[in-house]
């Protein structure tokens, strides 16, 4: 199984995770799982509808969320609250690396004033993460 980097009691963050992980995810008690890549991004990811299936079966909630650094957009930002806001249990974002979860729960968290853009670089860089896409999508949008 790909590392799994958590991020706070309710979020952590993964690379593609494989379909037999699932089960193994809801073993480790996450209770739902967000996939932030859009469809074919790869000739190797599984898709979606393979994702919610292998969900589904091990007990999970899914949410697909697919965004690239460019498209990113304050409704997926909110998308992805939702889901941790909804979920009673941990929740694991993945995309191809981690670092668009991560970007997306980065902007929510500065948009609503639980952290600063200028604590973006550290916070990070405590989990091993640029930030530097959080950090331009704040910029281009005014905060």
């Amino acid at each position: 199984m790909t590392a799994l980097i958590k991020i706070n009691d309710k979020l952590s963050i993964a690379g593609q995770i494989a379909l037999e992980d699932f089960a193994t995810l809801a073993g480790l008690g996450y209770k739902a799982v967000v996939n932030n890549r859009p469809e074919g991004e790869e000739a190797s990811q599984p898709a979606s509808t393979e994702e919610a299936e292998a969900a589904a079966n091990a007990g999970l909630a899914y949410a697909h969320i697919p965004v690239t650094g460019p498209s990113i957009t304050e409704q997926d930002v909110r998308a992805l609250q939702d889901v941790l806001a909804r979920t009673d249990g941990p929740v694991l974002a993945h995309c191809r690396s981690g670092t668009r979860s991560l970007t997306l729960f980065s902007i929510g968290e500065v948009l609503d004033g639980r952290m600063k853009r200028e604590d973006l670089p550290a916070f990070g860089a405590e989990h091993g993460v640029d930030m530097r896409m959080a950090d331009g999508w704040l910029a281009r949008n005014g905060h």
